[in-house]
């Protein structure tokens, strides 16, 4: 958390706000991010004009004359656009202040976020670089998760949470899709037939489109870039529902560790 579609949401609420406007001034008050903010950076971004604010994967990118920010939530991130700030709080590492008054602000209790200068093609930075094809794009299909899995004993469920096979798809988006396209968790991905590989990816294409429409979901920690919540929590089929009954045959949801995340599935309806 957050995940593709509340970075998604968040880049869909701060663009019309930063695309065409310079920044004036970068503040960084906490530079002791997953990685080190660079020192020159607020020197860097000091008047630099954004053209374009785009995500690879989880990472959103602001596209600057001189070069591109990469920006990260990691688990418990949010950027906020403020027109009244206010003094910033404990966890407020960073701002951009923008040249219409407005500023764009980054807080995160757990500093496992990041963000990342490049003067190059952000696309090839080691951290976008390798990651698999965007799941709302044409190349992720069906046939691209059975000919990636073969051979392969790692079970479907950390399959498709990783990155370099599908990025965004964390393990809330993960648990859903899977139950919506009726695949259990545990099995091999290798061992996945191509027509319920067909299935499970239009699955992880409706979870995230759906999630992006109602705002992202917020369990604990994300709110959008207005400070709202998001929305799709209510339509959980699986997540975080174990002990309740299944919306759709009534068996008991049930849950279990793999991986050292929290999965949940339905007994009956996924196998």
């Amino acid at each position: 958390m957050p995940e593709l579609p509340e970075v998604e949401t968040t880049r869909r609420g701060i663009a019309p706000h930063l695309q065409g406007n310079k920044i004036v001034a970068a503040i960084f008050r906490e530079r002791r991010l997953r990685w080190p903010i660079q020192n020159n950076l607020s020197e860097i971004l000091a008047k630099q004009k954004i053209h374009s604010v785009t995500r690879r994967g989880k990472y959103i990118i602001l596209k600057t004359d001189n070069g591109s920010l990469l920006i990260h939530l990691g688990m418990s991130g949010s950027l906020r656009l403020l027109s009244t700030p206010g003094s910033p709080e404990k966890h407020d590492h960073y701002d951009l202040i923008l040249n219409t008054g407005k500023l764009l602000r980054y807080r995160d209790p757990r500093r496992f976020g990041s963000l990342h200068w490049t003067s190059s093609d952000p696309l090839s930075h080691r951290l976008l670089k390798n990651l698999g094809p965007e799941p709302l794009s044409e190349q992720f299909t069906g046939e691209y998760l059975f000919t990636k899995s073969r051979n392969k004993k790692l079970k479907i469920k950390s399959f498709i949470m990783d990155s370099h096979v599908v990025p965004g798809v964390g393990n809330i988006y993960a648990n859903e899709a899977l139950f919506l396209s009726q695949i259990r968790p545990g099995l091999a991905s290798g061992n996945v037939s191509a027509k319920r590989y067909e299935r499970l990816a239009d699955s992880i294409k409706e979870v995230l489109s759906v999630a992006i429409l109602k705002g992202g979901t917020t369990l604990r920690d994300f709110v959008d870039s207005g400070g709202q919540p998001g929305y799709f929590k209510q339509s959980l089929f699986v997540y975080d529902r174990a002990g309740k009954i299944c919306k759709t045959c009534g068996v008991m949801i049930k849950a279990r560790m793999q991986n050292q995340r929290a999965t949940y599935y339905c007994p009956n309806c996924q196998h």
